[in-house]
């Protein structure tokens, strides 16, 4: 019996596709509050696999593998949080005394522009209403973050929980995406598995290196060139650097603002981005390349679009998520021939002829060299 497949328009394909990206919008939206909280417990998992898989080969039973390393997780991550928070309230509890030096430092600044522009001045003190206006702001808003709400306590106290069930049970899900495999693609199936792995287990735990070491970096050179709240900043401003080519300078623009508003010289505000241009040299040169490496092989323009979507959907936890979950479907896409055509669309591949890379420009300054 012959089996007939139906054919759609274009514009019909287009509408259904269309409507499927605006329903999963809508649903990712709707229960975010419930999804990325395991989302985030699933890349946890992956970073502290390694710690249990090392307990486990050593003898120590699987459960008090599991709870020795998240034990361990919860000791430097809610440190961290902790940290971040108690400094947060040190914080909120400076600001009156910031705004003194803000409006003088912004006084100088609008009125210096003012004068290259040619601008008269205006009767009022827009400066002093728009500082304090700004800053009252900036209490209201972390106020806000910081006072504990359902979903707060929901995530820090049910992750946990999740992490563990996907470090016990991984086996399992593994045997279950066999069973739902036809038994010929078992093979496919174990290289898919094997490659999606190795490949977030080695991302994630390099770039948790690089924003450890970024942390000690960033709250050293606050120290010595004198931001206060020196180490508040240099680790929000490195966690930042968990989302790819946005981070850093999502993280820098708290400290220059500070740096702006309460330093007492312009050159404290100029030393910051001096600094940021400098981690950012370091960041991408020598510590991403040599400690995360290329496995993420993914275009930066996609990965652009990937962590504006992630941003738009779940906000800061999505844009930390993203990167993962698109490296796990390259995999998908370069393993299953019929979806190949998406994976070279997403990844790198097809524009090596005109990207620069060291050995290119080395090449082309050899060739100056011997042609003179």
């Amino acid at each position: 019996m012959e089996r007939y497949k139906i054919q759609l328009p274009l514009i019909a394909r287009a509408t259904i596709l269309m409507l499927f990206w605006i329903l999963l919008f809508f649903v990712l939206t709707e229960i975010k509050n419930f999804l990325y909280p395991i989302f985030l417990a699933a890349l946890f998992a992956y970073l502290l696999y390694p710690l249990a898989n090392f307990l486990e080969k050593h003898k120590v039973h699987r459960i008090l593998a599991n709870l020795i390393s998240i034990i361990l997780g919860i000791i430097v991550i809610y440190g961290v949080v902790f940290f971040i928070y108690k400094n947060l309230q040190k914080f909120l509890v400076d600001i009156p005394t910031m705004e003194k030096q803000a409006i003088s430092n912004l006084t100088v600044l609008f009125n210096g522009i003012r004068d290259s522009l040619g601008i008269e001045a205006t009767e009022g003190t827009p400066v002093q209403d728009s500082v304090m206006s700004a800053l009252a702001s900036i209490k209201s808003g972390l106020t806000t973050y910081l006072s504990s709400t359902f979903h707060t306590f929901f995530a820090i106290f049910i992750m946990p929980v999740f992490i563990f069930f996907f470090l016990f049970k991984r086996n399992k899900i593994e045997r279950f995406v066999y069973m739902l495999t036809p038994e010929h693609k078992h093979e496919r199936a174990d290289k898919i598995l094997y490659r999606i792995n190795h490949i977030t287990i080695k991302y994630i735990t390099g770039v948790a290196v690089v924003v450890a070491i970024l942390a000690v970096l960033n709250s050293i050179g606050f120290i010595i060139i004198g931001l206060k709240y020196a180490v508040l900043w240099g680790v929000i401003a490195a966690l930042f650097s968990f989302i790819p080519y946005f981070g850093t300078f999502i993280g820098y623009s708290i400290p220059i603002l500070m740096a702006i508003l309460t330093g007492k010289s312009p050159d404290l505000a100029v030393s910051v981005v001096i600094q940021m241009i400098i981690v950012v040299f370091i960041e991408h040169n020598l510590l991403t390349p040599n400690i995360v490496g290329s496995y993420v092989k993914i275009s930066p323009f996609i990965i652009i679009l990937s962590v504006l979507f992630g941003g738009a959907v779940w906000g800061v936890p999505g844009m930390f998520i993203i990167v993962p979950i698109m490296a796990m479907a390259k995999v998908l896409c370069d393993e299953v021939p019929e979806l190949n055509a998406y994976g070279y669309l997403i990844g790198e591949e097809g524009t090596e002829e005109f990207s620069l890379s060291t050995g290119k420009i080395k090449e082309f300054f050899n060739f100056r060299k011997k042609k003179q």
